[in-house]
């Protein structure tokens, strides 16, 4: 089983209350079934004009290519109950979410996919914003066992930031548990088992 404890890489600071579902992944992007695209499309109508013109968006800056750490504020993951939006954001990726807080259902979507989305203080973020826009080659280290997030830039310079997350998900996280099909898997014997002692529909044992 996969177990997440620790993330690290740099970060995308994506500022702004409310940003919900809607804006991470456009409505028309949703006939995706497989995801396999939907690394394409996060903030898609924030990154591009309609004639596909890049505009100034954190997702589209050089110097945040590859982060795998995003930071965002208050109430982050809103609206829609759409899996496609830690869908997209994973598989542009994003390996963990920071916030003020989170929409419950985007915050428990994540966790279904191994990515952690932890909650800090309006402060904290803030000054984990601001080093990622004054320094976007920083390393963020998120720690599940210590839950806590450290940044440094510079000898001597290591931000040290305490983050909250439900238990449950937690545990899921760090014990493997999140991933539902490693967890089927690893317990295949005992599903043949319990097969074995269950009715056939046609009278016949499994």
């Amino acid at each position: 089983m996969s177990k997440v404890t620790t993330i690290t890489g740099r970060a995308v600071p994506v500022v702004g209350d409310d940003i919900d579902t809607d804006r991470i992944i456009p409505a028309r992007y949703l006939k995706e079934i497989t995801f396999s695209r939907m690394g394409e499309y996060p903030f898609y109508d924030e990154r591009f004009a309609p004639d596909g013109t890049k505009k100034d968006h954190p997702f589209n800056r050089a110097e945040y290519q590859g982060a795998a750490i995003l930071l965002g504020n208050v109430n982050f993951g809103c609206g829609s109950s759409r899996e496609h939006a830690p869908q997209a954001l994973v598989r542009w990726g994003i390996k963990a979410v920071v916030a003020e807080s989170f929409a419950e259902i985007f915050a428990g979507n994540c966790v279904m996919l191994g990515t952690p989305a932890v909650v800090a203080s309006k402060e904290d973020v803030s000054a984990l914003q601001k080093l990622a826009i004054e320094h976007p080659d920083t390393e963020f280290v998120v720690n599940l066992d210590k839950m806590e997030i450290h940044a440094g830039h510079g000898a001597g310079q290591t931000m040290v930031v305490k983050v909250s997350m439900p238990p449950s998900r937690r545990n899921a996280l760090v014990n493997g548990t999140w991933d539902s099909t490693a967890l089927l898997v690893a317990n295949s014997a005992l599903v043949a088992a319990k097969a074995a002692q269950l009715p056939h529909p046609n009278g016949r044992q499994a």
